[in-house]
């Protein structure tokens, strides 16, 4: 297979840009994924079943971040197709713990996306992020042997940008004034408030399907007010209409945090990465929570 590019499709983002770094000039990373799309709720077209039967590789992330995954894998006729569920092998966060709240705090959404008990935002850990690089050069490798240095030296050079915004996390958010983190969307980013000593507090649960309950946004109003909170977060591909009502009732700001999972149309055309995002990311965080 040496000289043939890799055809890969991958769910949500992060994998294309892993994927694009590992294969370099030997793969054509596809996403699934149109622009602007929620992961979660996305249904996808016959015309993607397509794409996924003339593909030699499809990444997704699996615990349940996309319900629709079986659905499409039916579908698809090609005996060819090596399939890589990103986050097996990772120790993964249960849903309860994700969401932080008691069983009264949100009306739920699709029922068929709380069929997995786990939060699927593995790659918000730049740890696990570095793991699915390793997996991915695998699967790569045991499809063209023949490039195996190749691909490992990407892999590395791409580990090597994940290690160093891990240590810019690390060294920004060592000392804040706040340590929680009040967001307007839904639980998405409980790995990386883990990593870091944060806590998460979010009006959704992991779907955003999910609404909170009036009980809920009062509790969630005092704790701003009582703790001066300077920024309410919100989810760019979730309705911000709550997070800047809430903002405006104690005072606060609202600054978008993004999960990374998907880029809207503006995001693409301006050459928004992964890695990008995430260094803007830290930037509102270091803001919101009053980090020296």
């Amino acid at each position: 297979m040496k000289g043939k590019k890799l055809k890969v499709v991958t769910s949500i983002f992060p994998l294309k840009e892993i994927a694009q770094a590992v294969g370099g000039k030997q793969a054509e990373v596809e996403l699934l994924l149109p622009p602007g799309a929620e992961p979660h709720t996305w249904e996808p077209k016959p015309s993607d079943i397509i794409r996924l039967s003339t593909a030699d590789i499809f990444i997704y992330i699996g615990a349940g971040m996309e319900p629709w995954i079986y659905d499409i894998l039916k579908g698809v006729r090609n005996p060819e197709l090596i399939v890589m569920e990103a986050s097996h092998g990772l120790t993964l966060i249960r849903r309860e713990e994700a969401e932080q709240r008691g069983e009264e705090d949100y009306e739920h959404g699709r029922k068929h996306f709380h069929e997995s008990e786990f939060d699927p935002h593995v790659w918000l850990d730049f740890d696990y992020a570095q793991r699915i690089v390793e997996k991915i050069t695998g699967f790569f490798i045991g499809k063209n042997p023949d490039s195996t240095d190749y691909y490992q030296a990407n892999a590395e050079a791409y580990k090597k940008k994940l290690q160093s915004l891990d240590k810019k996390y690390r060294e920004a958010l060592k000392e804040c004034h706040h340590r929680e983190m009040i967001y307007g969307g839904h639980a998405a980013f409980a790995y990386l408030v883990r990593r870091y000593g944060l806590k998460q507090i979010s009006l959704y649960g992991i779907s955003p399907d999910s609404e909170p309950t009036p009980k809920r946004l009062a509790r969630i109003i005092e704790f701003a007010k009582r703790h001066r909170i300077r920024v309410i977060y919100f989810d760019a591909f979730v309705s911000d209409k709550l997070a800047r009502a809430i903002a405006r009732d104690v005072g606060a700001e609202t600054l978008v945090l993004n999960t990374g999972a998907n880029l809207t149309r503006e995001q693409l055309k301006s050459g928004v990465t992964f890695l990008s995002m995430m260094e803007e990311n830290l930037e509102n965080l270091r803001y919101g929570l009053e980090c020296r």
